[in-house]
């Protein structure tokens, strides 16, 4: 396999002229304009529809046009997995050195870059610049622990049990992997995903949100600088039943990583079903943010602002149910409320705004639909509730208090800032409510007892905990979810192995 240096030009430099640019809203920010593609990329080159076929990218906080990206077919998903399928071989004989360098160059390249990329990300997203910025950091920082990783010995020995014998067991990368990514962190879980299957020396073909295809696009223009072999990294823009359909049929795709709604996640494990493909799949959650008296209650409320507005709620992490013990309930109720009024609404792009537009018209109706529901239940509405000023697809932050058991929002995933707050008296109460989802990526728990923390932590069915703190994610740690959350893990070296198999070797020594 010939790798090309980091440096080398774009095979095709079909890109837009900066007068064009300058014409599309924000898109004259652009310091490199080659990172706006509107081509998928399959086999190392920009790949456009026969027809012409393509879908307009807007701008969900002004609904301005960004972009129009080929929309492929199946025809094309089944090149990809082609292109994929020759270029395995050679990727998975380089050195782990190599591609150690390569994802490292890629790394590089990312965030010598990162202020493009942040802003390419809020114009397609909504979400504000700074919390771009931190996704492209976050994005990153998985392909730079990665890079490490593929370094690492995979060769473990075992104590024979039979004369004669030698015995060890290894790892070897399952194949083709199929990434299934969604619209609200439009880098980070590509990288998650590509930069593990990529370390552990599989090939990847990469179907994006055509939401938000722009950052996967512009991933792939910096693979490619960075000497990522053609075929090893394919992103793949169009319908997701037709291309999503061909990576779950086709027999050479030995795993599909997906994130996205959990009804979703059921339809692909069905569809994948006929070729046996190993899955890992990061689904729905409905986070419970537990407070009990003895917590802190300004770090809570801080806490509790941070863990449902980031992203506008639109973040399979955010606390979907508030539970705050009634002792210190009316005192954070109203703390939150003030907090949450205040929250600055805007344009992404904006300087200072905390909460973006949502992504679309039917987030908008979901948020108006808890609402309504919540009030006619007996919910008290101490904030927000309704349309944002701004308009468009711009919604007030809303925090909802005494939300009843039977509420749809004490259920279902919002997906958007609407807070739903309701109170609990003892600690067994607390979890019961915690756990009566389908549920189970991540909850929080604030307290200042540690003996607590034990009980407590052990006893919630999620996956992920975190005690008196929001941000635990990370390269290092394994993400996921139990229940109806999802399979398997991401990060950590958890998430290397997951597009592995294990090979144990027997070897005669007595002849």
């Amino acid at each position: 396999m010939t790798i090309p240096g980091p440096g080398r030009a774009p095979k095709s430099m079909e890109v837009p002229m900066l007068a064009e640019m300058a014409a599309r809203s924000e898109l004259w920010r652009l310091k490199d304009p080659r990172l706006l593609r509107e081509q998928a990329y399959i086999g190392g080159r920009w790949t456009a529809d026969a027809s012409g076929h393509v879908r307009e990218v807007t701008n969900p906080a002004n609904g301005e046009v960004l972009g129009a990206v080929a929309a492929l077919d199946a025809e094309a998903a089944r090149k990809a997995v082609d292109e994929a399928a020759d270029a395995f071989e050679g990727w998975r004989s380089l050195l782990p050195q190599e591609r150690s360098r390569i994802l490292r160059a890629w790394h590089d390249a990312m965030m010598d870059h990162r202020e493009d990329l942040a802003v390419l990300m809020t114009l397609e997203q909504g979400k504000p610049l700074e919390e771009s910025r931190g996704e492209i950091d976050y994005a990153a920082s998985f392909i730079g622990w990665y890079a490490e990783e593929t370094r690492r010995p995979n060769v473990e020995t075992v104590t024979s049990h039979l004369p004669g014998a030698e015995m060890a067991v290894r790892r070897e990368p399952v194949g083709v992997v199929a990434l299934v990514t969604p619209w609200n962190f439009p880098a980070a879980m590509i990288t998650r995903k590509a930069a593990a299957a990529l370390a552990a020396g599989c090939t990847t073909v990469v179907h994006p949100s055509m939401e938000t295809p722009l950052s996967a696009l512009a991933l792939a223009e910096l693979a490619e600088r960075a000497g990522v072999p053609a075929g090893v990294f394919n992103v793949v823009t169009g319908p997701a039943p037709e291309i999503v359909g061909v990576f779950c049929e086709d027999p050479r795709v030995r795993a599909l990583s997906f994130t996205g709604s959990t009804e979703i996640g059921r339809l692909l494990y069905e569809q994948s079903a006929a070729t046996v493909k190993r899955l890992v799949l990061e689904l729905g959650g409905h986070a419970p943010f537990i407070v009990f008296d003895d917590a802190d209650l300004e770090a809570a409320v801080s806490g509790a602002i941070a863990a449902k507005f980031v992203t506008g709620g639109q973040d399979c992490l955010a606390a979907n149910r508030i539970l705050v013990q009634r002792g210190l309930y009316d005192r954070f109720v109203a703390a939150f409320a003030e907090r949450a009024s205040a929250l600055r609404v805007g344009d992404g792009l904006t300087d200072g705004v905390e909460i973006g537009p949502l992504m679309n018209e039917r987030a908008v109706a979901k948020c108006r639909e808890h609402v309504d529901d919540a009030l006619a239940r007996g919910a008290r509405l101490a904030a927000g509730g309704e349309a944002h000023a701004l308009g468009g697809l711009f919604f007030a932050p809303t925090v909802l208090a005494d939300v009843p058991p039977d509420a749809q929002i004490m259920s279902e995933e919002t997906f958007g800032p609407v807070a739903a707050i309701a109170p609990f008296d003892t600690e067994e109460e607390a979890v019961r409510i915690a756990n009566s989802t389908e549920y189970g990526l991540a909850a929080y728990l604030y307290t200042g007892d540690y003996r607590r923390v034990s009980r407590v932590a052990g006893a919630l069915e999620f996956g992920m905990v975190a005690v008196n703190r929001i941000k635990i994610t990370g390269a290092p740690v394994p993400f996921g979810g139990v229940k109806q959350s999802g399979l398997g893990r991401e990060g950590s070296r958890h998430g290397m192995e997951e597009f592995t198999e294990l090979k144990y070797l027997c070897i005669d020594t007595a002849s």
